[in-house]
């Protein structure tokens, strides 16, 4: 999983996240993490350090949620989207 701080460096660089902030979208009764793809194609969760970065990559219109990491890896993994 990637926690992007809008540094260049490389995600293993970063010390670990708190709360993260998680686009998401309505599903029904329930909210739904979206999981993007790598440039490979993989599957993977992306967790944001602010609300303007989520926004500044993703649009103001996105809607999001907070989760810790820990959360969203144990939300992601059985959707095929490892840390």
């Amino acid at each position: 999983m990637f926690q992007y701080d809008g540094s260049d460096s490389e995600p293993e660089e970063q010390s670990p996240a708190g709360p993260l902030y998680v686009a998401a979208r309505p599903g029904g009764a329930h909210v739904v993490v979206r999981l993007f793809r790598t440039p490979l194609g993989a599957r993977t969760a992306v967790g944001f350090t602010s609300p303007e970065r989520l926004a500044a990559t993703l649009g103001t219109a996105q809607p999001w949620i907070r989760l810790f990491e820990a959360a969203l890896r144990a939300m992601a993994r059985p959707l095929g989207a490892p840390p």
